[in-house]
């Protein structure tokens, strides 16, 4: 007789003086969403994350926006990644490592992701302009770097080329879906894949 799989789901609430958040994440998806943050363009980059990572995320975040975007962006990020941490478990029988690339027209993006437990993000997506849509180009680097410092994982996002910002922006997004996917899927072990034992 077999364990019954555990589903690997985490549900967050984050409430400050800036933002309130409710989020629930399924790492074993479908890419369903229902994603309000108030800000559209960042909207339509997590939808593409979580239809091309299989994750099912419901999202809604209250935000200061009278102030500026870069709150909700950020925190928005830190419940996404504490709520991959927490579904995440141990970490057992996960691939761990992975990389992807994605396209988006004249863009080009890569990221490589390390599920090791040791935050440490380096981004570099060379945009141009301040703003895309509703978002600061500032956040959308803080996005990625706050992502990886609470869901514990090293993350290199680079944006190889690519003219049009909203397209680097988005194939970026893509790529980390990608990356995420196949880091997260579960393996034929059982163990936790560290030569430490922990992650």
């Amino acid at each position: 007789m077999t364990d019954a799989p555990t589903e690997r789901r985490a549900q967050i609430e984050r409430h400050t003086s800036e933002t309130e958040i409710r989020l629930t994440l399924t790492l074993d998806g479908s890419g369903a969403t229902s994603i309000d943050t108030g800000l559209g363009f960042f909207d339509h980059m997590l939808t593409a994350l979580t239809k091309h990572s299989r994750f099912d995320l419901e999202l809604a975040c209250s935000g200061d926006l009278h102030v500026d975007d870069h709150h909700t962006v950020e925190d928005c990020a830190l419940a996404l990644g504490q709520a991959l941490d927490q579904a995440l478990g141990e970490r057992r029988g996960i691939r761990r490592f992975a990389h992807a690339y994605a396209p988006l027209d004249e863009a080009l993006a890569r990221v490589v992701v390390d599920l090791s437990g040791r935050p440490s993000p380096h981004v570099e997506l060379g945009l141009a302009r301040p703003r895309i849509g509703d978002v600061a180009a500032e956040n959308l680097v803080h996005f990625f770097q706050s992502l990886a410092i609470a869901g514990r994982m090293a993350l290199h996002v680079d944006v190889l080329k690519g003219t049009n910002d909203h397209h680097r922006a988005e194939a970026a997004f893509k790529a980390l879906a990608l990356a995420l996917r196949d880091a997260v899927a579960p393996t034929e072990h059982k163990d936790v894949p560290s030569t430490k034992g922990l992650l």
